[in-house]
């Protein structure tokens, strides 16, 4: 049986690689690429892959929020998110938004194809390290719109600019920055944001 896959990646060279890498497998044929989190769902509705492999960072919107629409829009699909990233909280982010796989770009081909032949069968495919380091590092602390609010402020957004992007007041924003900042045990919303990106929490 030949497993269909659909590969999101929105570097054309790191896509290319992969598709030619994958391509060399007898049983595992590329029936579409995207290279914008957006292109995602058109591209998998259209193809109807067995597996999607989705980077997490994309233009367009991001492969976990693909993860969790292709989950809806096509249940039989099953998701490997593949990320350079090897952040514990991304990789929670990922197995919530329903992913069956979580791998760094860096593994080798080989066990990129192996992934996708156990997904398909019906297992999950977590790169060891990252899941040790997620079990030990535990759940984030914040709250879904804790984050929203730190992300739209991490680029530097003002309390003003933060409540107009989001439709909140501004002091629901500061209330907020104030419980992810005493979460986080730092002493701003720079480095809140800062250290919620690094452990993959936003």
């Amino acid at each position: 049986m030949t497993v269909r896959v659909l590969l999101a990646e929105d570097q054309s060279m790191v896509r290319g690689a992969l598709a030619a890498l994958l391509s060399l497998e007898k049983d595992i044929e590329i029936v579409a690429e995207a290279s914008r989190g957006d292109e995602v769902i058109p591209a998998a509705l259209d193809a109807l892959p067995d597996v999607a492999l989705l980077d997490i960072e994309m233009p367009g919107g991001d492969g976990l929020t693909a993860a969790g629409e292709l989950r809806k829009r096509l249940p039989s699909c099953r998701v490997i998110i593949l990320t350079t990233f090897g952040r514990a909280g991304y990789l929670r982010r990922a197995m919530e938004s329903g992913a069956v796989g979580f791998l760094l770009k860096d593994a080798p081909a080989s066990e990129l194809a192996t992934a996708i032949r156990r997904a398909m069968d019906g297992e999950r495919v977590v790169d060891l390290a990252l899941a040790a380091s997620a079990l030990s590092e535990g759940e984030s602390p914040l709250t879904e719109r804790e984050r929203d609010v730190l992300a739209v402020s991490a680029n530097g957004a003002t309390v003003e600019d933060v409540a107009r992007m989001l439709y909140l007041s501004e002091g629901t924003v500061r209330n907020y920055l104030s419980t992810a900042i005493k979460k986080t045990g730092t002493r701003n919303r720079v480095e809140a944001a800062r250290l919620a990106e690094s452990k993959g929490w936003l």
